[in-house]
């Protein structure tokens, strides 16, 4: 056991849906429900019942047992929904289990949500302080971490300043660089890395990857594979609150992007999939159509194809727009494209009145090499409201043949296969 870090046993979180309770209770309410308890008890008698609450109870995990070895970088990816953020939120002591339990040897840094563990009435310099005595430190230890802190966060001139009024990104700049450079000997990070400019996204990973090298234990949660294959050695897959698979991080990777996305060339989102901040928008489906207008998971390279986006507005919406991201398979995005983006469309579409719509955008042919790509979905007002967002929507095939140079029996690198125009001259 002294080589262990983390250890987990038949852990399970349940959560309660919907209203706890009312605030009163009629007499007649009272009654009915006394009248249909003492109904059930005698028609069921030796019977269980399933009651109301029971119904409407969730499990995020169940059943989870895992353990991580001291020095041990390990990767948890799954879709939204999965229950990696209750896992991390329980191994960080945000929340307790509902079953079973976990056993954690060594203090542990957590970066789960932007500001968590911040006192937004303390200044960032109080909290840098605050965070390291909830850690164990000694001042002085805290101390001589102070300025590397505070240089990697770039917040030097508001480090005196109550964190209530620093930005997102402040927070979230501070907030890493409380975690990565307080050294605890557990570090557990929460998609960090999709939140923030490029610039910060690459310090974050070379900090990361210094930690994972300084032999600290390390839980890692992210939708970027790319991130995922860099700096973890094993990755578990969860799905619906249940451990998949744990293998070596690129098998992992590989069998989460094959099992995790529909592939029929068609997703429709349930109602359960869908955020209730998402309103008043309501993502239906998601298609991929081939240029004869059938919904198909191929798309051959050589021809032009469309994808179809599906959706409702309950009211109008000014300065929506719908985009999609293409996506490679381990994350690396490839191009962004939105409806709006057509100064044209724009004008005529900057309000929306409520009702069913279909945005669908026109991919050229000879534009992708063959392989698999990921389809991401978007709605969001610029800079004001994201309405919804799916990042694993879609994965969808491309069929290479009679691709450019596919008289060549090799692959070609890359994400994109462009059909270029070559010029040759001969000079005598």
């Amino acid at each position: 056991m002294s080589d262990i870090a983390i250890q987990a046993t038949n852990l399970g979180k349940r959560y309660q849906l919907g209203a706890l309770g009312t605030n009163y209770r009629t007499l007649r309410d009272t009654i009915v429900d006394t009248f249909t308890s003492t109904t059930q008890a005698l028609l069921h008698t030796g019977e269980r019942t399933v009651t109301r609450a029971e119904e409407n109870r969730f499990w995020a995990l169940r059943g989870l047992s895992f353990d991580v070895k001291k020095g041990q970088v390990l990767g948890v990816v799954g879709r939204n929904g999965a229950g990696k953020s209750t896992l991390l939120k329980i191994l960080s002591r945000v929340t307790e289990p509902t079953e079973g339990q976990a056993e954690i040897h060594g203090r542990v840094g957590s970066l789960l949500e932007v500001g968590t563990g911040f006192h937004p009435e303390l200044t960032g310099r109080e909290n840098i302080f605050l965070n390291g005595a909830i850690l164990g430190m000694k001042r002085t230890e805290i101390a001589a971490k102070f300025d590397e802190i505070v240089a990697f966060s770039e917040v030097e001139k508001f480090i005196d300043t109550p964190v209530k009024r620093y930005s997102s990104g402040m927070y979230l700049r501070l907030a890493f660089a409380v975690a990565a450079h307080l050294e605890p000997e557990i570090l557990v990070v929460d998609e960090v890395l999709a939140v923030g400019d490029a610039e910060f996204q690459r310090k974050c990973m070379g900090k990361m990857s210094d930690v994972a090298q300084q032999g600290r234990t390390v839980l890692f949660v992210s939708h970027n594979m790319s991130a995922i294959l860099r700096l973890t050695q094993e990755t578990m897959v969860l799905d619906k609150g249940q451990l998949l698979m744990r293998a070596p991080t690129q098998e992992a990777v590989d069998y989460y992007l094959s099992s995790g996305y529909s592939r029929q060339g068609e997703r429709m989102w349930e109602a359960d999939e869908i955020p209730p901040s998402a309103a008043p928008f309501r993502p239906i489906a998601i298609r991929v159509k081939d240029p004869r207008g059938r919904v198909v998971e191929t798309i051959r390279s050589t021809e032009p194809f469309q994808v179809e986006f599906e959706y409702q507005l309950a009211q109008p919406l000014t300065g929506l727009r719908v985009g999609l991201y293409f996506v490679s398979p381990r994350g690396e995005p490839i191009f962004t494209s939105f409806d709006t983006d057509e100064p044209a469309q724009y004008e005529r579409h900057s309000a929306r009145k409520a009702g069913h719509y279909f945005s669908r955008c026109s991919v050229p042919a000879n534009l992708f090499n063959e392989g698999r790509l990921v389809l991401g979905v978007n709605a969001s007002s610029f800079k004001i409201k994201r309405y919804f967002q799916d990042e694993q929507a879609l994965v969808f095939s491309v069929d290479g043949t009679g691709a450019p140079g596919s008289q060549w029996a090799e692959p070609r690198q890359g994400p994109i296969r462009p059909a270029l125009e070559w010029k040759i001259e001969v000079h005598s």
